[in-house]
């Protein structure tokens, strides 16, 4: 939904891929929230010192969209040496010195991190990293971003910089590339799947797409091969709890992109149709709705082996792909949920009660998930110890005893408490 939070607008014309700057006055709630000790203590630093410098990119378009940003990125005409000396005679803190060669540093004031990146150009890509150099042009800085939503800078007093007609893509409801996509893609092929997490956050309208931009995707979808895995699988877990899911997947294989990402040449889309209704509105784990489209356990091994999920996403991977058809409700029953639950007292594992229920969502039993949700794992009331001390004392005697209790336990609907358990060692 929009507001119009606009105070002025203006049109300058610049020589940039023959575009206009539009400007426009930004006062918001969100973007007054921003301003913190720490923020006005960092802009008025870079006014004294006589450098620009101005909220970039995700930010800028959350504000616009009337969202108060989780992270803001500040970009600025000042080189990181001028920062790290300008820092220094402050006397403020700097840390994580990694991003220095990119042109980023990060300064701590008043117990908050602001990272602060000079504008850069790309000199050398490889679909990859670039090699930048340091200018102090907005327009050339904007021009090397993926998205023009992406491409917007906001100043302090509120004014927008958007050379690129993000601000009226980002009101249509528009993802669309800077410049020419083919160009944007090869500089960094991770854009491709960046281009389908955008489009399921800002989309409304299924299937507007610029023709040019898929095509350039499909040309370009094998560089994503030289893309390490776990940059990929970072937005492609974004993809999978976002809008449009179905429609983005089945464009990710219509464009070929999926072989080049981990999934499956043979994969079960018509499964994956299914489980994507089945899962609206139940908050599945990405892996969830993934697991939709392998047809066997080896599918998340070869996946795994690409993108370097967790431990924890590829056991519920393999989990849901090994009891998707068998560990079912019971329909014979008053009580459907027994077959879970059961599962969960036999397996014993810590996170047996979250795969339980990752599973049903898959299924799509919405009922049986809250009725899970509110269940908590009944503790088996007779130990080893107990019998022993009605004088069994083999272990192996004592092992299939406590196996055949916890049957008949489960039978009864964990209701039988210990007396009347150990009974049944003493009738027999």
């Amino acid at each position: 939904m929009w507001s119009r939070p606009l105070l002025s607008r203006g049109w300058s014309r610049v020589c940039l891929l023959k575009q206009y700057l539009f400007t426009m006055k930004l006062q918001s709630p969100e973007f007054q929230s921003l301003f913190t000790e720490g923020l006005k203590s960092l802009t008025e630093l870079f006014v004294k010192e006589n450098h620009e410098l101005r909220i970039a990119g995700g930010a800028v378009r959350d504000l616009l969209n009337g969202v108060k940003p989780q992270d803001v990125d500040f970009a600025t005409t000042a080189t990181p040496a001028q920062m790290k000396e300008m820092f220094q005679s402050a006397g403020i803190r700097m840390i994580n010195n990694k991003g220095e060669k990119h042109g980023t540093i990060t300064a701590r004031l008043h117990e908050e991190n602001f990272e602060i990146t000079t504008l850069r150009i790309d000199v050398v890509t490889d679909g990859r990293h670039a090699e930048v150099e340091f200018t102090t042009d907005w327009q050339k800085d904007a021009e090397r971003r993926d998205l023009t939503i992406n491409s917007m800078f906001l100043g302090f007093d509120g004014t927008l910089f958007d050379y690129f007609n993000g601000y009226e893509d980002l009101q249509n409801k528009k993802v669309r590339f800077v410049g020419h996509a083919k160009q944007r893609i090869q500089e960094d092929y991770l854009r491709i799947l960046r281009y389908f997490r955008f489009y399921g956050r800002i989309v409304d309208k299924l299937g507007d797409h610029d023709p040019e931009t898929l095509e350039a995707i499909a040309e370009n979808a094998k560089g994503l091969a030289a893309i390490s895995g776990e940059r990929i699988w970072v937005e492609l877990k974004k993809i999978l709890v976002g809008n449009h899911v179905n429609h983005l997947i089945h464009l990710i294989y219509d464009l070929d992109v999926a072989p080049y990402i981990g999934l499956p040449a043979n994969a079960s889309l018509e499964e994956f149709d299914k489980v994507s209704k089945n899962v609206e509105g139940l908050s599945p784990k990405p892996m969830t709705l993934l697991a939709s489209l392998f047809k066997v356990q080896d599918d998340v091994t070869k996946l795994d082996l690409r993108l370097k999920i967790s431990k924890e996403e590829k056991n519920l991977g393999l989990f849901i792909v090994k009891n998707r058809k068998d560990l079912i409700k019971a329909t014979d029953s008053s009580e459907p949920l027994k077959p879970y639950q059961d599962f969960i007292i036999d397996s014993r594992e810590s996170d047996a009660t979250t795969r339980v229920c990752e599973l049903l969502k898959y299924q799509g039993e919405q009922c049986l998930l809250k009725e899970m949700q509110q269940w908590s794992i009944p503790p088996f009331p007779v130990s080893g110890h107990d019998i022993r001390k009605v004088g069994i004392s083999s272990g192996k005697e004592i092992g299939a005893l406590l196996q055949q209790l916890r049957e008949r336990w489960k039978k009864s609907g964990y209701q039988m408490e210990k007396d009347e358990l150990l009974s049944y060692i003493k009738k027999t």
